[in-house]
């Protein structure tokens, strides 16, 4: 029975860090990069858009361009975040792979 108290104790210990680490998910900031910097996007760690930075060179260009750098700054924004959000998780899990699915916050 002491083997499932310290089971117990220890998921309470984990549960507490994984609520920590969601507070501090939000708090985290990318920034998204396109067009040799051209464009420029900041995102949270909730995925909200903060703050976008065009250079005036972008504002000549065609709307399709203008669009496609948009999107891919977006894009290379998400794709640190997520990269970030894992690398955080990893230290309360212990590098232990969450079940495919599973997101946070909870």
């Amino acid at each position: 029975m002491q083997n499932f108290t310290d089971l117990i104790s220890q998921a309470k210990k984990m549960q507490e860090k994984m609520k920590e680490t969601q507070e501090s998910l939000k708090k985290i900031e990318v920034e998204g990069i396109s067009g040799g910097g051209a464009v420029k996007v900041v995102m949270n760690g909730e995925s909200e858009l903060k703050k976008i930075s065009l250079a005036d060179s972008v504002l000549k260009e065609s709307k399709e361009i203008f669009c496609d750098l948009i999107i891919a700054a977006h894009s290379d924004a998400r794709t640190k975040l997520k990269k970030k959000t894992s690398e955080e998780i990893a230290k309360v899990t212990g590098g232990i792979d969450l079940p495919p699915g599973f997101k946070l916050p909870f």
